[in-house]
């Protein structure tokens, strides 16, 4: 297999992945400082997910570039709470208490614009590029690649592979910049009421949920974000801490189109992408042409989620 690096990270699939877990250390390069999440093996070589604290940005490197430092997670946090990191994650949990919706959910105040968040929920219908297609209409003249974020659970990717390879398509043409959010690998849902429903289902084994993921990520090209979205924005305290301890940040929303939520300056949008949710899609295209006007001058933006938060905790 050829490897083919660039300046961010690697432009291959993992295919063999071994030994994939949690790992917390401290990775020096060159003075830089970055925080090891994850260590795992492939085809003999070892690798780490490292994340910037301060940019929130994460890329796949070789273990053996960096000075490594092992860490407890309660390190991480004391060791760099004056990052964006940290910082997020301290946010995130004042929110936990709530059964829907805990997490960060708006980012960027007093900006001209929004974070868009399009959930790919396991489905049997096709994705709707539609979406996709004209946010990159929309924005090309002024706003190239346009930023999203994309949370995908493991069973659509494993059913959905032209579209994903679709997506990764319009990242490799410059004509979407995608944060890749962990949604979860099954994304179960039941009937029961919430409280046992989703992530907090009896049985639920959130290293398989989580790490799996991921795993199934990296196979397909994909570089895992620090960002987790929980399916049907259903958690508890109990998970959110737990989460967190993945390293993760949870991500909420406080304009759900399809709910009837309306966007304000700085609000992360969200809409399912995955063909089940017809309304979500129709109001985000309306919502796209009675801001067209706004977008050519500017005044209406799509940020990026990991450029927002570390905006809003500098």
């Amino acid at each position: 297999m050829i490897i083919i690096l660039t300046s961010k990270s690697f432009a291959q699939k993992f295919e063999m992945i071994k030994r994939y877990k949690v790992n917390y250390s401290i990775a020096t390069q060159n003075q830089e400082k970055l925080i090891a999440l994850r260590s795992f093996a492939n085809n003999n070589q070892k690798y780490l997910l490292l994340v910037n604290p301060n940019s929130l940005e994460t890329k796949i490197d070789f273990a053996n570039k960096y000075a490594l430092s092992s860490l407890e997670y309660s390190n991480v946090l004391a060791i760099f709470k004056n990052t964006a990191y940290v910082k997020s994650l301290e946010a995130a949990l004042e929110k936990d208490l709530q059964l829907q919706n805990a997490g960060i959910d708006h980012a960027i105040p007093n900006e001209k614009g929004i974070t868009l968040t399009i959930d790919l929920c396991p489905s049997h219908k096709g994705l709707d590029r539609i979406i996709f297609q004209s946010v990159f209409d929309e924005f090309k003249k002024i706003e190239q690649p346009a930023p999203i974020a994309v949370s995908v659970s493991g069973k659509w990717m494993l059913k959905h592979q032209d579209d994903l390879n679709w997506l990764k398509s319009l990242v490799d043409k410059k004509e979407l910049n995608i944060t890749w959010v962990n949604h979860s690998y099954n994304h179960e849902v039941n009937s029961l009421p919430l409280a046992e429903n989703f992530l907090l289902a009896p049985g639920t084994n959130l290293d398989i949920e989580v790490l799996e993921n991921e795993k199934l990520m990296l196979k397909n090209g994909l570089t895992p974000s620090v960002f987790f979205r929980f399916p049907g924005l259903v958690s508890d305290k109990s998970i959110v801490e737990k989460i967190e301890a993945y390293g993760l940040i949870p991500i909420g929303s406080d304009a759900w189109l399809a709910k009837g939520q309306q966007p304000n300056a700085g609000s992360i949008v969200l809409i399912h992408g995955n063909g089940n949710e017809e309304i979500g899609v129709k109001d985000f295209i309306q919502l796209l042409k009675a801001k067209q006007a706004d977008v050519i001058t500017k005044q209406w933006l799509l940020f990026d989620l990991r450029q927002g938060l570390e905006k809003e905790f500098e």
